[in-house]
């Protein structure tokens, strides 16, 4: 008579279902920040929401990703992350905010990032809720904190930073996606001599702003 096959019990008796580290819970995670980060925006979503809704710890959703920041971008699928480009929009001091958000701009779509930026700029245009996330990465971790450097009031700020989206978003939407010439062939330089005053304009000069 043979000896009984332990292993076989161990392997009844080792618990099912989904563990800690399982691809599904990262995708579980991501679709709990989407929905967080659409319907009440970066600042109002929580990692401890996110990780309530997605049914894991919230340190499980700081071990897959590390920050807000961090889910944020994952859950955008964003091309970029706006803290490594930043700094050198700001360094340049207030008077050259316009030409160094252009440069930053042009710089970044005409680089290795461009496939998946316009992967999500067409996926917002049919999208609403791919929309709504793209419109809070653009407003809340990158014009609002462009804007917010310049020390205006939230109003007046919030009014500044849409007049600058809708520059940006014009200059994406005419270069890379519509192609119209020549902007869709022009330097670099020429697009900031061209487009940059206007920028600035709407960042420090006097402009009628839109109210609600």
């Amino acid at each position: 008579m043979g000896r009984p096959d332990r292993s076989a019990g161990r392997r009844r008796a080792r618990p099912t279902g989904r563990r800690p580290g399982n691809p599904d819970t990262r995708e579980s995670v991501l679709a709990a920040a989407r929905a967080a980060f659409g319907e009440r925006g970066f600042d109002g979503a929580t990692i401890r929401g996110i990780a309530t809704a997605a049914g894991v710890d919230p340190a499980l959703v700081h071990h897959y990703f590390g920050s807000k920041d961090k889910l944020f971008l994952a859950a955008v699928e964003a091309p970029v992350d706006p803290d490594e480009l930043l700094p050198t929009v700001l360094a340049g001091g207030r008077d050259n905010l316009g030409a160094n958000a252009v440069r930053m701009l042009l710089t970044v779509w005409d680089g290795p990032a461009r496939p998946a930026g316009l992967a999500l700029i067409r996926s917002a245009v049919g999208n609403e809720w791919t929309a709504k996330l793209l419109r809070e990465f653009l407003v809340a971790r990158v014009v609002r904190r462009v804007v917010g450097s310049l020390g205006y009031p939230d109003e007046e700020r919030d009014a500044r930073g849409s007049l600058v989206a809708s520059q940006m978003i014009g200059l994406v939407m005419g270069r890379y996606v519509l192609r119209v010439e020549p902007l869709a062939s022009a330097s670099h330089e020429s697009l900031v001599a061209a487009i940059g005053p206007t920028v600035q304009r709407y960042l420090t000069g006097e402009v009628e702003l839109p109210r609600r």
